[in-house]
């Protein structure tokens, strides 16, 4: 095996489960942490936490190669107060109570990655954010990042390199967003939303957990990066590639104010789908990784095999 241990905090959701798939293949043990008990799947295994106390949890944590933190409220929502606050929660909580947790460790993680995301910049339709260049925004969600990675490096971790990964929209076969784009697409519903303007900057699922991988063999990685695909896109070219992929000739746009009203009543907020994410990986490339999935035709027609 490549490596001893693994450990993913928040490992339950989506992100978690495609990377217990991807690492159970070459590491010894993938611990997740979770509030609910589950069976053993092979070499993965399932300890409970309460992500707010310390506990017996934290003995799993000792010379583990990587502690991945994919904790937090999904976004998916309406901003009331009470949500507002169970996302900030739901972050900065965990967060903390690892950094604490693995710092006065005598055989602390090698690597802490913690996932947040590339919302972190401002609505951009001029031109790519990068690591270097970008331009943080300003708003509900932005302030959510900026508290997250500033509670995620704010604590010194002695011997433990860290990583924040900012994520972009995660195109996968099962449980992330991609499903519900096919299927409105399906209905003839996948035309462009809003003006269709907006920049999409996506990701497969496989490379999210390669370039984890990657990022893990590489020492001199540190700090931010940006988890998106070279090649980001607006949204009608998204959805049109989502139409050829199956064939579907009709796609209706869904104007604003009908995203508004739709958003409304599902219970969840424009801003994630009218918000212009332009970003790039300028980090990871001037680093030499290589993207599988770096053009959008062969990451959707990958997602719907």
């Amino acid at each position: 095996m490549k490596y001893h241990k693994i450990v993913l905090a928040g490992g339950n959701g989506y992100i978690g489960r495609v990377l217990t798939e991807y690492f159970k293949l070459m590491t010894n043990e993938v611990i997740i942490l979770s509030r609910r008990p589950a069976p053993a799947d092979g070499n993965a295994h399932t300890i409970v936490w309460d992500g707010k106390t310390e506990g017996d949890w934290t003995r799993h944590l000792q010379g583990v190669d990587l502690l991945m933190n994919l904790c937090g409220k999904n976004v998916n929502c309406r901003y009331t107060d009470n949500n507002k606050q169970e996302i900030f929660d739901s972050r900065l909580i965990p967060t903390a109570l690892l950094n604490k947790a693995i710092a006065g460790m005598s055989e602390p993680p090698k690597v802490f990655i913690t996932v947040t995301s590339a919302t972190i910049y401002r609505h951009a339709d001029d031109r790519p954010q990068d690591e270097v260049t970008g331009e943080i925004g300003e708003g509900f969600s932005v302030d959510v990042c900026k508290a997250w990675e500033q509670t995620f490096f704010g604590t010194e971790t002695p011997g433990t390199r860290k990583i924040a990964l900012r994520m972009g929209f995660v195109l996968g076969k099962t449980d992330s967003a991609f499903p519900r784009l096919l299927n409105m697409a399906r209905f003839g519903l996948g035309g462009p939303q809003g003006n269709g303007k907006q920049m999409t900057s996506w990701v497969h699922e496989q490379d999210v957990a390669r370039l984890t991988e990657w990022l893990l063999d590489h020492p001199e990685a540190e700090g931010i990066f940006n988890c998106t695909a070279p090649n980001p896109i607006t949204n009608s070219e998204m959805m049109r590639t989502i139409r050829q992929a199956i064939g579907m000739p009709i796609g209706l746009p869904s104007p604003e104010w009908l995203l508004t009203f739709g958003a409304w009543l599902i219970g969840t907020e424009t801003e994630l789908i009218l918000k212009s994410r332009w970003v790039t990986p300028k980090r990871l490339l001037d680093m030499g990784f290589e993207f599988e999935y770096a053009d959008i035709d062969k990451a959707v027609k990958a997602c719907i095999k």
